[in-house]
């Protein structure tokens, strides 16, 4: 009889245990959880995250995603994508302003998704439209028509938390990467294996899963998807199809671009491939193979759910460790738009911050090569790391000023560029002054913080992934505290 109350006993305890609720997040651990799925993070954005457990904050943040941007399309999509003659038949002065246009249209457009970022309700959206930017890469420089790479912007915001077979479906028909991996000259009899190479190398499987014959036999399965070249739009040409038997993957057929992808999403390193990938842009740099392994099962058993993939890899214990915080470096985007936010400062000229960004490293939609950024310490150099902190102090009204120089922690004070759309005449006047076209009103900042949050301990929580490298001097006032920490390397990490 002793026996069975014993066990009724331990029954009741894990019965409790089982139905007590899960802890709720603490401060640390909702701004951890912001700053990795967003850019940067408000005061009151961390406080409304603190009754929630980490899996309740987690379906939080897939409950707000979007699928749409916010902010107005750029108005120059109403205009054709071709020039109104060919180019050899223009002038000299005709085709300077054609090209002159052209790049004001890119500049916009890589404005335009920068301001989305900052002003976005869904910063877990965009962070996920970033990523997979640098995933299936396509670059301005190539890809001359800035209406195609408008549409891939949105087919990544699109798929972002979708499925990944279905994405890479969409990716292999989108026109900006047809046009910049150059499956529109691939062609029976003169098959293009750009396309082909990338798709297995870098956007599924990863290097040494694959031959070079598979490489032969898939270009020739994607022979004919190109794009019209009046409307910009996917558009297969029968006629310049090898619809021939081929043999990919040890298996035989008469196989087309999307029977290849089929075939490749049987293979067991397409899941371990993508979750590795998550996994250091979520997580930390060097992935847990036994939790990658894990995750990459339920990624499999989803059929593939990039919602299901992220929600086990931000609900896994190493995510939340404290010794994955302030393991990765902030990129330019990260620096600039979660200062931003983080501050709540306009973004009065975002053309101003594409070109700050770009001397940073990161020229948004404008990777160096089709492996994208590669990121981590290759973000801080010497000369970046001043120009980071020249920033930070403009953006913030002067808080972040480099140590040795006194600057007032007022807002800048308007000048004649200020708000302007002159991006270049902009970056002069910041090179010489300092002064950003748009900063935080830093005081109004400062003031609407609760009292809590004004201690050193409260805006280092608020401000930093782990405690300072260089301890907050004694006394110091809040404003002097903000300096510093915005000065501290630990800044410069999430």
């Amino acid at each position: 009889m002793l026996i069975f109350q014993r066990a009724a006993a331990c029954l009741a305890l894990l019965g409790a245990l089982w139905a007590a609720p899960a802890a709720a997040l603490t401060y640390d651990e909702a701004r951890h959880l912001l700053n990795r799925t967003g850019f940067g993070a408000t005061n009151a954005e961390i406080e409304a995250m603190l009754p929630l457990s980490r899996r309740e904050a987690v379906e939080r943040l897939f409950e707000g995603r979007r699928s749409e941007p916010v902010s107005p399309a750029p108005e120059w999509l109403n205009s054709p994508i071709r020039p109104p003659k060919r180019m050899k038949m223009m002038s000299d002065a005709e085709r300077k302003k054609y090209r002159r246009a052209r790049r004001d249209m890119a500049t916009g457009l890589q404005a335009w998704w920068l301001a989305e970022m900052a002003a976005t309700p869904s910063p877990f959206t965009e962070r996920m439209t970033l990523f997979w930017h640098n995933h299936f890469t396509s670059s301005l420089r190539k890809v001359k028509v800035p209406h195609l790479m408008y549409g891939q912007n949105l087919t990544l915001r699109r798929y972002a938390f979708g499925n990944f077979r279905h994405f890479v479906q969409a990716m292999a028909q989108d026109p900006a990467m047809i046009w910049y991996l150059d499956n529109r000259t691939n062609r029976k009899g003169q098959p293009n294996e750009n396309f082909a190479r990338e798709l297995m190398e870098l956007f599924t499987l990863g290097e040494g899963q694959y031959s070079e014959k598979d490489i032969k036999e898939s270009a020739r399965a994607f022979t004919g998807w190109s794009l019209d070249r009046n409307t910009g739009k996917f558009r297969f040409y029968p006629r310049l199809h090898d619809d021939g038997p081929k043999t990919f993957m040890g298996q035989s057929g008469r196989f087309n671009g999307h029977e290849i992808i089929d075939i490749i999403f049987r293979h067991p390193e397409a899941s371990r491939y993508i979750v590795a990938k998550m996994w250091r842009g979520f997580v930390s740099e060097t992935p847990d193979k036994a939790e990658v392994e894990r995750i990459a099962a339920e990624f499999r058993e989803s059929k593939f759910s990039i919602r299901a993939a992220m929600t086990a890899i931000l609900t896994s214990n190493a995510f939340w460790d404290p010794k994955t915080r302030g393991a990765l470096v902030k990129s330019p985007v990260d620096l600039l738009v979660g200062t931003v936010r983080t501050f709540e400062a306009p973004m009065k000229n975002p053309r101003f911050l594409v070109r700050v960004s770009a001397r940073l490293g990161q020229n948004i939609m404008s990777p160096p090569n089709v492996k994208g950024w590669p990121g981590g310490k290759a973000w801080i150099t010497a000369d970046t790391m001043l120009m980071r902190q020249q920033v930070i102090a403009a953006l913030t009204g002067g808080g972040g000023a480099p140590q040795g120089k006194q600057q007032s922690m007022e807002p800048p004070k308007p000048t004649r560029t200020a708000g302007s759309g002159n991006a270049k005449r902009d970056m002069r006047v910041f090179q010489r002054t300092g002064r950003m076209p748009a900063g935080a009103n830093f005081k109004a900042w400062l003031a609407q913080l609760p009292a809590r949050n004004k201690t050193a301990g409260g805006l280092a929580a608020l401000l930093l992934p782990i405690d300072p490298v260089r301890p907050i001097p004694p006394g110091a006032d809040p404003a002097a505290a903000v300096r510093h920490l915005l000065n501290d390397p630990a800044y410069q990490l999430k």
